[in-house]
């Protein structure tokens, strides 16, 4: 099992990034081990493997200059899982911030086995009668 340090969660969540913004997604190797599971929301099934998850990275970004701006949060670390709150804000719709909480599992050397993503708009659906 991994130990994984905030410091190192913190490298990484600047990596993932950068990534996004990159054209192409060689950097993917880099952040994700290869049989990766990537789950897009809680109830999806997941993405398996770096040739899957490269083929959804292009097809869920506008593109490397997509415009946005990305903060993030890391609130637990217990030996190879953390929790991240992330906030997204997109350029083409400054109305719709969305808030995440990403759960990952860190495989030894440091890159990430297991992505799963909450992600919450605003208008979406929370559970709670109006």
């Amino acid at each position: 099992m991994a130990v994984v340090r905030r410091d190192h969660v913190a490298r990484w969540l600047e990596g993932y990034e950068e990534a996004w913004r990159t054209p192409g997604t060689d950097r993917l190797a880099e952040l994700f081990t290869p049989d990766v599971t990537y789950a897009p929301s809680p109830w999806a099934d997941p993405v398996v493997g770096l040739d899957e998850l490269a083929q959804f990275w292009e097809a869920e970004r506008d593109g490397p200059d997509e415009a946005f701006t990305m903060s993030s949060e890391v609130i637990a670390v217990d030996a190879d899982m953390v929790v991240v709150r992330v906030w997204v804000e997109y350029g083409n719709d400054p109305d719709t911030p969305w808030r995440d909480l990403w759960v990952l599992r860190f495989a030894a050397g440091g890159r990430c086995a297991s992505f799963e993503e909450w992600p919450f708009g605003p208008d979406q659906e929370d559970g709670h009668p109006d």
